[in-house]
């Protein structure tokens, strides 16, 4: 079939009138050459076929010979007003990519048309004629330009609480957002969604993941970006403290004074047995390399575990026992 419009325009082939139309819409945004001014060439080459495509499945005619003949039935067509007996020029000649942008929009979103300062000439014929050469009056019906460019509300910004355990191994989250946005008539309605975030392991608090235009759309704006802030749960047994994790855990004097074992379930539930030997002080506090938090900047690193202890002071001694500590702590 040659050139797969269907594919070019990211729409299956029993797309509606209003499939294309809001594809289009999303597509020619994206690659207008004046939103990519450092990659102008490709974004010129994207925005072209994309404009080529829409206005050949936009329109029923073209459609059903492209359907049927691919894009060579487009190339045979006879030019419009031929009545069928056209010599030379074929028919099928794709449009000027700038001027099927501007009447579908309608108003431009970057303010086009203007020679003022800050203003883009990119709709200007190539046939001369003043600012839209080769058009008379009817044409400018569709090239009326606000003043000032279009603008983009301030993001709308989540909270996503993520446990400790989360942001330990990772996670994948589905969020079902529900928000208006305008369609291809300019009218707002509503729209659900299923954004994925992948929680990466490592991750801190404060963490912001943006989803472009996902927010409410209104009349004459952009869409609003969409950003969830990660958020941490509180947890019943490690807090965080930058990379390290903090743990505190409990030992009886005679653990402090002759040695334990402290035996300890992970966040991704191995499980540690972390000898003491050390004499336990009051404020004393054990680190075990590399099995704090994952260090997102530092693949394959971890912060520390932090252990403080806590120890345990009997409150009842008979004197015999007070006797005997106190031999054997005199030494």
């Amino acid at each position: 079939m040659g050139v797969d419009y269907y594919n070019i325009l990211k729409v299956e082939k029993n797309a509606t009138e209003d499939d294309i139309k809001k594809s289009y819409r999303k597509l020619a945004m994206k690659w207008h050459p004046d939103k990519n001014p450092n990659d102008k060439n490709e974004a010129e080459a994207r925005f072209k076929q994309i404009s080529e495509a829409y206005e050949v499945l936009s329109d029923p005619q073209k459609r059903a010979i492209y359907d049927q003949c691919g894009e060579e039935g487009l190339k045979d067509m006879p030019p419009p007003g031929s009545g069928g007996g056209g010599v030379g020029t074929k028919g099928f000649n794709p449009r000027n990519a700038d001027d099927i942008f501007a009447e579908f929009f309608g108003t431009s979103p970057w303010a086009f048309g203007s020679s003022g300062p800050g203003r883009s000439m990119r709709f200007n014929s190539d046939g001369g004629g003043g600012m839209f050469g080769g058009f008379g009056s009817t044409d400018n019906i569709f090239r009326t330009y606000n003043e000032g460019a279009m603008k983009k509300p301030p993001p709308v910004e989540s909270k996503l609480p993520c446990s400790l355990e989360e942001l330990y191994s990772g996670s994948t989250r589905k969020m079902k957002i529900s928000r208006t946005v305008v369609d291809t008539n300019g009218r707002q309605v509503p729209e659900t969604e299923i954004l994925t975030v992948e929680v990466k392991p490592g991750w801190k608090k404060g963490t912001k993941i943006t989803f472009p235009d996902k927010g409410n759309g209104q009349a004459n704006q952009l869409p609003a970006d969409l950003v969830f802030i990660i958020d941490e749960k509180p947890h019943n047994r490690y807090k965080r403290d930058g990379n390290d994790l903090v743990l505190s855990h409990k030992v009886t004097l005679a653990e402090a004074i002759g040695g334990t074992t402290v035996t300890i379930e992970t966040l991704d539930g191995r499980e540690l047995s972390i000898p003491v030997t050390d004499i336990v002080s009051p404020g004393y506090e054990l680190a075990v390399a590399m099995e704090g938090m994952p260090i997102t900047k530092g693949p394959g690193n971890r912060g520390d575990l932090r252990i403080k202890f806590e120890v345990q002071f009997p409150t009842k001694l008979t004197a015999d026992q007070k006797a005997g500590l106190r031999s054997v702590l005199e030494g």
